[in-house]
């Protein structure tokens, strides 16, 4: 009897041990959801490989949460709504995606305290080309046209709820794609982030700014995170994280330096499918 007690305590004692080695293994990487397609927060550097090629402000921001977890950070690219479904699946432990608050987002997810990056939020803009710069300056003088804006986004709340009835909202799941359709005519203009819309022109010498600015609330001029529903002991370790770089000074420098980088040759806005392989 002594022997049979010994052997499954044994067996209890070795699954213990798997059990918490598995939880360690699991714990070691922080997963990050991004749609590398929204210069200068998150974008690709095409000189790079593997997970260094995923750079800009956001991609900065989740390499400080991974370091002061003392995880390993994993990127997973995805398009910018597959990147807001693999948080609510699970799939990821978060998504840093330049992602603004809303009342859906607030319903559907746990949301970070704010994290500052520059104008990028705080001023939301709407590029064209080059022909039509200074054209449309009132949300009036939309009308009748037609204007892109990303699936999901800030951008695509503001075009609904300020423009005219008569304008003609066409939803892109990929940034790139819908300068594409600027560039070719497709549609008349791009409702854009101001520092998104400062990458894409820097790049693309057709385009310019309408001179039309949305009015954005305060609650919307800030970035925060998108964390599980539910998942509050991950939101308060990154909350506290948030609030260590904002004491520390880190987001202007970040942001700096992530504009530097999307103004360099070899960057480039990246779209992903919902699968995570690069949109053709």
């Amino acid at each position: 009897m002594k022997k049979i007690f010994a052997l499954l305590l044994a067996a209890l004692l070795l699954a213990v041990c798997c059990f918490a080695g598995c939880a360690k293994k699991q714990a070691a990487t922080l997963t990050v959801a991004i749609s590398p397609d929204f210069a200068p927060m998150e974008f690709v550097d095409t000189s790079k490989s593997g997970q260094d090629q995923y750079v800009g402000f956001d991609v900065m921001l989740a390499k400080y949460i991974a370091q002061e977890m003392g995880r390993t950070l994993v990127i997973k690219p995805m398009s910018f709504d597959a990147c807001q479904v693999a948080v609510q699946t699970g799939t990821v432990d978060m998504s840093i995606s330049g992602f603004s608050v809303t009342a859906e987002r607030a319903e559907n997810y746990n949301l970070s305290d704010y994290y500052y990056a520059g104008e990028n939020e705080t001023e939301q803009s709407i590029i064209t080309t080059k022909e039509n710069e200074g054209k449309w300056t009132k949300a009036e003088d939309f009308a009748g046209l037609t204007v892109g804006a990303q699936t999901a986004s800030l951008q695509m709340n503001l075009c609904n709820e300020q423009l005219p009835d008569t304008v003609t909202i066409k939803e892109f799941s990929d940034i790139g794609v819908a300068v594409e359709a600027l560039r070719n005519g497709n549609i008349d203009a791009l409702a854009v982030a101001k520092g998104n819309g400062d990458a894409i022109i820097a790049n693309n010498d057709s385009l310019a700014f309408t001179g039309f600015e949305f009015v954005v609330s305060e609650e919307a001029e800030n970035n925060v995170i998108l964390l599980k529903k539910g998942n509050d002991a991950l939101t308060k370790q990154v909350n506290e994280i948030l609030a260590k770089a904002l004491a520390a000074g880190l987001y202007g420098p970040w942001y700096e330096e992530a504009k530097k980088l999307a103004g360099i040759d070899t960057a480039a806005e990246v779209g992903y499918d919902e699968q995570g392989n690069v949109a053709g």
